[in-house]
């Protein structure tokens, strides 16, 4: 048995081995060790002389439970299950590696988030060509639990990018790529395959295989896309590895054309907290958390999807628009709708189940009664008007004849696993029927002979038995030993009691399990051809799981656009903005109800495309510019808007650069992730794109951070153009509105009175004078005597105030320099001060002034 671990121990790598033993997966060696640390197993040990083997083990009914707990913890786990039945086996039972299990390859609910894709992602780096400025990169990503598949080429720059809104639950890379592992392993698990495996021959081979052609060039793949198809092949061919079995619902691999969607970098995603949060990372709070209001996982998943790629093209917005629209307008056929679609299952992860041959019975019993449902999901939406919906009702497929056979087929409470049996339904099969009722009736003259056998005996607890090694017996006590007839043959001697078999027990034996055998193998084998029926159809079925997710995304921003009053979004080909009482999408429903501020937004060619906004801490500013971007975003993903009214230009691209982070492990401080991610703004934005700024240069000394964001605005103003809403603190940068046409100042409205301030978060023209920062230090509990001292330092800084000169930029030195920051603590005048106000200089020689310099400069060093 040891050596049959060895051999399947040789075969799974570097993952953890759960060896099948009888009842229970155990674990040798090193594994064993690692997984008592990971799981809080005991660890026992084999052969207990001079060399123990370390050895620690779970039920297997346990399987699901730590296998989750291996995978959370970015382990990989190979599965190694007994393979035939130890009654049929010849010697040692066989054993098999049946399916390596990682982050990104599971395929198990229990081990998946409804709500979540699961990715497995490849990257692979492109040679860089001569004449190239920078490296290309291709990606692939599949989802094992749905069959979605997909690849693309992207720029360098834009990898992180790309793999933020992925999500990936693994990344695979050669393994000569370290620097690249390094870069990604803190967005996912990383696994390092051998470089032969993303050979581009091998991938192409691959993927023809999988898809039954000739070549790739049908699916929308170019030339200058061969490190895609080297990325998906990779997948493929580690997926054929881990998990032994069919990948037949693959049917295509999609390239994804960055042009299409809205540009997103990895710091917009972050900042403005589309799917997490920036503070914990949870999805509780972010904007997709707000709008998911569908009620299927297969609704939710795709919402993320869309959330992540929002559109560019304006005609296909507008057709998710109509589509609002039209679900809005019939609130009553909506929620019908919505009921039905909650009886749904995930028939996208079922069907996954399906083709990898890992579907129960039950998963058959739910794409059943989800294909149940369409009937009347398709009754909420007779004569659809909008395209979209149209397009869903003619491409979602009923499969009747599928639904017929799996209600005719299947019991209605169908069990979880096809060992426990009672899985087909009485009539559906003749022969079924007749082995099943040959073993009840078997099961029936057993009882029936106890009864007897009491009676004849007058042996009152005389009782018929089963076990695996003697079949049936008769169990007697010691108490009544010497009542037993002549007929009974002893079989074993228990402590308080003896065990007998009868020639008559041991016919009627065969007779039972033999029945019972037969029927057990017929039903699995009526379920197994119930399973590749499903299987025959699951592309009609995908396509269907698709129509029903897009349904449910429909429906469920129907419904929050009613909830929260939300406005339908003009769109736009212009680079434009005109939003009337715009709202925060998450803050508007976290606050209490009525609580948020709406503020209105201009921007135009026609009117200013560059807001700068000034105002105190805490009003609100960087709330006002998030929820400009955040707008914006979801009216391109199809949306209805937090708004009375809005008309959006679509945006090629959107950044956010708000708030503070450094990267540390990378070297970097606050200010220069900073400054990299403004630089990245600087240098690719658009006249088409929407740019967000919040405090740029406050991490640097005051003239340095105004004059980088004096420089900054000028830039975005003469050479990009596009709109901007630049948030700062830098009062001095609202003189540009005097200088730059396109420039316009607005600030948040500030109520005060006696020592007290109110913030108003009202969005209004003109500039703010004061930050406020002392009163909100003393709202978020800084100790009196430190806000007092703070006001005597403010006081005589303002004071101090006069102006200077930067170059022919007025810059008013209110801004503390240098020279200004030293005298912010009094201190008492130097002695040599006076004598060198009272000195004549005008009557000294110049040797004489040289003497008193000299002299000076002495007493200085003695007594600085």
């Amino acid at each position: 048995m040891m050596q049959q671990y060895d051999e399947a121990r040789q075969a799974c790598g570097d993952a953890l081995l759960l060896f099948r033993m009888g009842d229970f997966y155990e674990l040798f060696h090193d594994d064993a060790v690692q997984a008592a640390e990971l799981l809080g197993l005991a660890v026992t040990s084999r052969e207990k002389g001079e060399n123990p083997i370390p050895m620690a083990g779970f039920p297997h009914h346990q399987l699901d439970t730590y296998l989750a707990r291996l995978i959370a913890q970015g382990r990989r786990v190979a599965v190694c299950e007994q393979v035939e039945e130890a009654s049929q086996a010849k010697g040692l039972v066989r054993r098999e590696v049946t399916r390596v299990v990682s982050p990104g390859t599971v395929t198990d609910d229990a081990l998946l988030d409804p709500l979540t894709p699961n990715y497995l992602l490849a990257v692979v780096p492109a040679p860089v060509a001569a004449e190239a400025d920078e490296e290309d990169v291709g990606l692939a990503w599949a989802d094992l639990s749905t069959g979605r598949f997909m690849a693309a080429t992207v720029s360098r720059i834009q990898l992180m990018d790309q793999v933020t809104r992925i999500g990936p639950a693994e990344c695979l890379l050669a393994d000569d790529q370290t620097e690249l592992a390094k870069e990604l392993s803190p967005l996912a698990m990383v696994t390092l395959r051998p470089d032969w495996s993303f050979a581009l021959d091998n991938g192409e081979a691959t993927l023809s295989r999988q898809f039954g052609t000739r070549g790739l060039e049908g699916f929308g793949f170019g030339e200058n896309d061969r490190s895609a198809i080297r990325a998906a092949g990779a997948i493929l061919h580690y997926l054929e590895e881990t998990q032994q079995t069919s990948l037949t619902h693959f049917q295509s691999l999609v390239p994804f054309r960055q042009a299409d969607t809205l540009d997103i970098d990895e710091a917009t995603w972050r900042s403005l907290e589309i799917t997490r949060t920036m503070r914990d990372g949870s999805r509780d709070g972010s904007l997709l958390a707000i709008m998911d209001q569908t009620v299927s996982a297969m609704g939710s998943r795709l919402l993320a999807d869309w959330l992540a790629h929002p559109l560019t093209a304006h005609a296909e917005i507008v057709e998710r628009h109509d589509a609002l629209d039209e679900l809005i307008a019939e609130t009553a056929r909506r929620d019908r709708l919505q009921e039905q679609l909650r009886g749904v299952y995930d028939l996208e992860r079922l069907l996954a189940r399906v083709a990898t041959h890992r579907a129960s019975p039950r998963d058959i019993a739910h794409i059943g009664r989800t294909l149940g449902c369409l009937p009347e999901v398709i009754a909420q939406l007779e004569n659809p008007v909008s395209a979209l919906l149209a397009q869903v009702v003619e491409q979602m497929d009923l499969c009747p004849e599928l639904q017929a056979e799996i209600a005719a087929a299947l019991v209605d409470d169908c069990p979880l696993h096809t060992r426990d049996g009672g899985i087909i339904r009485p009539g559906y099969s003749e022969q079924l029927d007749q082995l099943q009722q040959l073993a009840a009736g078997g099961k029936q003259w057993i009882a029936s002979y106890q009864a007897d056998q009491q009676e004849q005996t007058g042996i009152a607890n005389l009782k018929v038995g089963f076990n695996k090694v003697f079949g049936y017996y008769l169990e007697v006590t010691n108490l009544h030993k010497d009542k037993v007839p002549e007929n009974f043959i002893r079989k074993q001697t228990l402590k308080n009691a003896e065990r007998y078999i009868t020639p008559e027990l041991k016919e009627y034996e065969e007779k039972v399990l033999e029945a019972d055998g037969n029927a057990r193998s017929l039903e699995y084998q009526l379920f197994v051809e119930l399973r590749d029926k499903v299987h025959a159809v699951a592309r009609r079925l995908q396509q269907t799981a698709y129509q029903l997710a897009t349904l449910d995304v429909l429906a469920g921003l129907a419904s929050l656009a009613c909830q929260r009053g939300y406005c339908r979004p003009s769109m736009s080909e212009q680079a434009e903005l005109d939003i009337r009482g715009g709202r925060h999408p998450v803050l508007d429903v976290m606050e209490p109800e009525g609580t948020f501020v709406p503020n209105d937004t201009q921007v135009s060619p026609d009117n200013k495309m560059l807001l700068l906004i000034t105002g105190p801490n805490m009003a609100g500013k960087s709330t006002y510019i998030r929820q400009v971007a955040l707008i914006t975003m979801m009216a391109q993903v199809g949306s209805f808007v937090p708004a009375e009214s809005a008309t959006i230009g679509i945006a090629d691209r959107i950044f956010a650069r708000v708030g503070a982070s450094d990267e540390l492990s990378r070297g970097q401080s606050t200010f220069m992730v900073e400054m990299t991610e403004t630089a990245r703004i600087l240098n690719t934005a658009t006249s088409q794109s929407l740019i967000i700024l919040d405090e740029i240069g406050r991490g640097t000394s005051t003239y340095d951070g105004v004059s980088l964001a004096w420089a900054i605005v000028e830039h975005i103003h003469h050479q990009i153009g596009c709109r901007t809403l630049f948030a700062t603190h830098y009062h001095e940068l609202t003189d540009l509105e005097a200088t730059l046409a396109m420039v316009k100042n607005l600030n948040v409205a500030v109520k005060e009175w006696d020592d007290n301030v109110a913030f108003l978060h009202k969005i209004v023209d003109g500039s703010a004078d004061k930050s406020y920062g002392i009163h909100v230090a003393r709202l978020a509990g800084i100790p009196r005597q430190v806000n007092e001292r703070a006001r005597e330092i403010l006081r005589r800084l303002e004071s101090d105030h006069r102006e200077s000169v930067v170059g022919d930029i007025p810059l008013p030195t209110r801004v503390a320099g240098s020279e200004m920051q030293l005298s912010l603590f009094e201190q008492a005048d130097h002695p040599l001060l006076q004598e060198i106000r009272e000195t004549d200089l005008e009557n000294l020689t110049p040797l004489e002034v040289l003497q008193l310099v000299h002299k000076w400069q002495e007493r200085l060093m003695a007594n600085p």
